[in-house]
């Protein structure tokens, strides 16, 4: 590669020497990636710095990209306004066609299993908290309410140990209490009763309503599972369902409880402790 050699150009007629370079390999190497590496920065410089760049297919003058940018933002606004309108034509013929709106598919029953091995005996804890009750039950008041005449004397069992996300609120329509804990937590029963109602509704998922004495009733819904039927006799205790997340009312899983003395809601937190 660095033996020398020359070039030697000659007059065809007359033999004279017009041109002689002295070259090697590795020069005429070096010379070519030299050349290459100039015309590759020449054209790149050409494309960045000057307008010729708005004649290669794909680029585009600035102002150009701001319009498409714009003009997309504006599609998009147009598609929305236009499936909102959609919307809102569609409800206006339903309820001038009087149409009713479909309601949500059941849930199929569980089929898995999954729930089929539920401990519903009561624990160690529950054995000694009827033990204490039993035993003490002419003293013991869970609360004193005087609007609640009649319940002084009961003590309630926590249907879930868990955290209150949504309180009782009458003014809007929010008749008890939502409780989020532990996933597939076991629903227990608050006081000695019957149940009156199982079933499922598109709003609350599986639901179970227990008649209690004094005319009170509690009410569990959006169980993921029923474990008691209608006409079961039950204690206080008792495991009754499984915390879900049925109905379309409800966001995630959780437990809504409420509690009906003589016909009207109460706040269950004016008698248990969640």
């Amino acid at each position: 590669m660095k033996s020398k050699y020359r070039l030697v150009i000659l007059n065809d007629t007359t033999f004279g020497e017009k041109l002689s370079l002295r070259l090697s390999p590795i020069g005429i190497l070096t010379g070519m990636l030299a050349i290459t590496i100039l015309m590759t920065t020449l054209v790149i410089s050409l494309v960045a710095f000057t307008s010729l760049r708005e004649y290669i297919p794909g680029y585009g003058s600035i102002s150009e990209r701001k319009q498409i940018l714009a003009l997309t933002m504006k599609t998009d606004s147009i598609e929305q306004s236009l499936e909102e309108r959609e919307l809102y034509i569609n409800n206006v013929l339903h309820v001038l066609q009087d149409s009713l709106e479909k309601r949500s598919e059941r849930p199929k029953k569980d089929t898995s299993g999954k729930y089929k091995n539920v401990d519903v005996d009561p624990g160690i804890s529950d054995k000694q908290f009827r033990e204490e009750y039993e035993q003490n039950k002419s003293s013991v008041a869970s609360f004193t309410n005087p609007k609640l005449k009649g319940l002084s004397e009961l003590v309630f069992f926590a249907p879930v140990k868990g955290l209150v996300i949504s309180s009782y609120n009458i003014k809007e329509e929010h008749y008890g209490v939502d409780i989020v804990t532990k996933v597939d937590e076991k629903v227990k029963n608050v006081l000695d009763g019957t149940v009156v109602f199982t079933g499922f509704s598109a709003q609350d998922g599986y639901v179970i309503h227990i008649q209690h004495s004094n005319n009170l009733t509690s009410i569990f819904k959006h169980n993921s599972e029923l474990l008691k039927k209608t006409g079961d006799r039950l204690s206080a205790g008792d495991v009754v369902a499984v915390v879900g997340n049925t109905g379309d009312r409800s966001k995630g899983p959780h437990l809504h409880f409420e509690l009906w003395y003589n016909g009207i809601p109460i706040d269950p937190q004016d008698c248990i402790t969640f």
